[in-house]
Formats: structure tokens, sequence, C-alpha cells
């Protein structure tokens, strides 16, 4: 299927509406303790050569950027919120102002790709997958972690997510992007949730999913 120029055009005007819902990602304790936590938990399980090429997607304000940067591997980030473009050049990291579905690297540049809580905000994650798979080096490895549907949270309704899914449906577009899962887990935890509307504070549980992928080759 060819594209006509018309259709190019909405396509490309109904991303620039997109871009109206970024929002920045400021680093909070919890998540930077998950990030360390959830490396750790991917190290266990895959292989990097020393001075690994890694591609953080979503990268925020650089969190795992550093993290990556302590333990000897060479990271890269995108991101689209110019707030957290600018925390990451001040402290030295190489950062792209860049599309997750629209990766401007060559074929089979990064050892590592790493997208935490980035492919939800996707629009069509499919095409983003095959893009993740495309930069990857053979045998190359990623990891994806997701925020589940109808919890307490209610990341379904969050105004910049738009690839909300249940846990099997995310493990078979994985499969079909042409990566191998080698393992997945439930990360649940208890959370306090403030209602906009009513002040209103509701408890429960938290949930998201993780994947470790490798690129069949």
């Amino acid at each position: 299927m060819q594209l006509t120029p018309s259709q190019v055009a909405n396509i490309e005007n109904f991303l620039q509406k997109t871009r109206d819902d970024i929002y920045p990602e400021p680093p909070s304790p919890e998540h930077t303790r998950l990030t360390y936590k959830l490396f750790d938990f991917c190290l266990k399980r895959i292989n990097l050569p020393t001075q690994a090429k890694i591609l953080d997607v979503g990268c925020g304000q650089g969190i795992a950027l550093e993290m990556f940067k302590e333990k000897g591997y060479l990271p890269v980030g995108i991101t689209l919120g110019q707030e957290d473009i600018n925390a990451c050049r001040t402290n030295g990291y190489e950062v792209y102002e860049m599309d997750q579905s629209f990766l401007e690297f060559g074929d089979a540049e990064f050892d590592f790709l790493w997208c935490r809580h980035c492919i939800e905000h996707s629009i069509f994650p499919y095409y983003t997958l095959s893009e993740f798979y495309r930069v990857l080096k053979p045998e190359g490895y990623l990891y994806i972690e997701v925020p589940a549907p109808d919890t307490v949270a209610n990341h379904q309704r969050n105004q910049n997510h738009y690839s909300v899914f249940g846990k099997s449906m995310w493990e078979q577009l994985i499969i079909r992007a042409g990566f191998q899962i080698i393992e997945n887990a439930d990360i649940k935890f208890p959370l306090r949730v403030r209602v906009r509307a009513t002040g209103e504070i509701i408890e429960g549980i938290d949930n998201y999913w993780a994947f470790i992928s490798k690129k069949s080759n």
C-alpha cells in the first residue's frame, strides 16, 4: 500500500496533535529504585558485551542513562519533551529529540534497547516494535515495561497513553515483530491515588508488565 500525499498529511497532522499531550518525566525515588532493580533483573538473563551500545527509548531526565554509564555501557537517549532533553544534555548525556516510531538511526546499531514506560505512548506499537527490531544488532536484546490496564492507577485514562493493552496482546506484538521472549514478569505494588475531580483517596494495587526479548534472525 502506498499512501497518497493527502493521507501522509493527515497522519502528520495527527502526530502533531499528539505532541500536545507530551509531559515531562522528572525523577522520582520509586522509579529510580525500580529502574536499577529491573536492569539488574535483565543482566542476570542476558549477555551484554563490554561497552554495549544501549538505546534508552523515552529516556525522561536520564535516570537510566546515568545507570548505564555507571556500569560502563555507552548509552544514547531519545525523547520528545524539551524539558527532559535539556535536563539530559545539561548532565552531558547524548540525547536526541526523536519519535520512538521513526528512529533516525541506521540498521543494527544497538546491542540493547531499553523501553520502560514509553511504548504505551505509541499510536501504532506494532510498527514501533518493528523499528526497535531494525536498529538492534543480530542477537540484540530488548526490554519493554508497560502499565497494565484497569488498575487503581487507571493508566488507560492517561491522556498520553494510547496503547494500554492486555499482557497477551503485548506478547503477541513482540513476537510478531520478530523477537523471542526470554522472560516476562508482573510487577505489582500498593498505590494510593488522589482523584483530581473529588479529592478522594483510593488505595489498591498497581501492575506493570515487563518483557525481556531477543532479536530473532
